[in-house]
Order: structure tokens, then C-alpha cells, then sequence
């Protein structure tokens, strides 16, 4: 679910910031700066992990700024392909299911990836699971099973300087996540027995 990343940056901090420890300067500058930004091809970043080099500060012309160039790793949130996560049910439609996690909510499970004999329930706005005549419904914020089956990117960057372009750009998720619940022990967690103690729920 999570990887490390190792990230070259220049670091600027400012004479506000000089009490602190240069450490610890260092790191709430890269925190702000990366902290829930998505870097295509790599993942979702969610703090800092360490810092690995540090240059020697140099105060820049005109600004008091500190320059320090660093080398760090990143803690990226980036499940694999074929990885088992647990969410929560945000929204169903007919096209499908968002969920969530506490931390990331561009996840998507259409239709076509949940068991057979599933059906939309359109006056309730809710999936039903069929089984031997028992209806079992995919509730709005049930914890769930899910395997991750693709991860989909887009480069947020307009086509144009105008308005139009720049608006349709941002409503574009610069990275989501596709999962399928059609194997068994996928799905409401509640549904595949066992103590409820057992299931952990990451999300707050």
C-alpha cells in the first residue's frame, strides 16, 4: 500500500522559521509543500519519511531566505495491482461504487466488478448482492473488502491559458484507483462470518 521515493528539492526557509531547529525547519517546509499531493506515476504523498542530505544553507539576495538543498524520502501511499484493501462505501450509482479510505477517496468499483446476480436498486439508490433469494445490500458507509485491478492518471497541466480549459483541468483526480469485488471473502466484510472484532476499520 505505501512505498518510499527518494525526492532531490531545493528548500527555502524563512527568517520566521529561524528559531527552530534547521531539522525540524526542514522537514515542516517539505511536509507543506508535499503532504496530499499526488506526483504522477508515483502516488499520493503522505508525510516525510527521512531526511537523507542537507547542503549548507546560503542566504539568498534580497529576502533573507535560507536556500538548503535536500535529498529525502517520501512515504507515497500507491497500492499494487491485485492488492486486497478495506474502504468504506461513500456513494453507489448505476455505474457503480466510490469508496474511501481515511486518507483517499478517488476509488472506484464499477458495476461490471461486482458478483453476478447484483442489482441496482434504483428507488434506494443502493446495490443489492442476490443470493438463494437473500438480499444483501452494499449500504453507504459499510466497511469493505476490495482488490485494486488498475490505477488510472491524469496530468492536471490545461491544454490552454483559458478559463474553460483551466477549470475542466482541475476536475480531472490527477490519480484514482479501480478495484474489483466479484472474488469471494470481497465485499461487506460482514458478510463472510467470523468474529466482527476481527475486522479492523482504518477508517475514522
Amino acid at each position: 500500500m505505501f512505498i518510499l521515493t527518494k525526492i532531490a528539492d531545493l528548500v527555502q526557509i524563512p527568517p520566521s522559521q529561524f528559531e527552530q531547529h534547521s531539522r525540524v525547519a526542514i522537514e515542516n517546509i517539505i511536509n507543506a509543500k508535499y503532504s496530499n499531493r499526488v506526483i504522477q506515476k508515483i502516488g499520493l504523498c503522505i508525510c516525510m519519511y527521512d531526511l537523507l542530505w542537507a547542503s549548507e544553507g546560503l542566504i539568498g539576495h534580497g529576502n533573507g531566505l535560507v536556500n538548503v538543498n535536500v535529498e529525502f524520502r517520501m512515504l507515497v501511499f500507491r497500492p499494487f495491482k491485485s492488492e486486497i484493501l478495506f474502504g468504506k462505501i461513500t456513494k453507489a450509482d448505476a455505474d457503480g461504487l466510490k469508496i474511501r479510505t481515511d486518507f483517499f477517496e478517488e476509488i472506484f468499483v464499477p458495476y461490471t466488478e461486482l458478483p453476478p446476480n447484483t442489482e441496482y436498486d434504483h428507488n434506494e439508490h443502493v446495490w443489492v448482492w442476490v443470493v438463494d433469494d437473500v438480499r444483501m445490500h452494499y449500504d453507504k458507509n459499510e466497511m469493505v473488502r476490495f482488490q485494486v485491478t488498475d490505477e488510472i492518471w491524469n496530468d492536471q497541466a490545461p491544454e490552454s491559458g483559458e478559463q474553460e480549459a483551466i477549470d475542466q483541468a482541475k476536475k480531472n483526480s490527477p490519480y484514482s484507483i479501480s478495484g474489483t469485488m466479484i472474488a469471494d471473502g470481497l465485499g461487506v466484510c460482514l458478510w463472510w462470518g467470523g468474529d466482527d472484532d476481527e475486522v479492523v476499520d482504518p477508517i475514522t
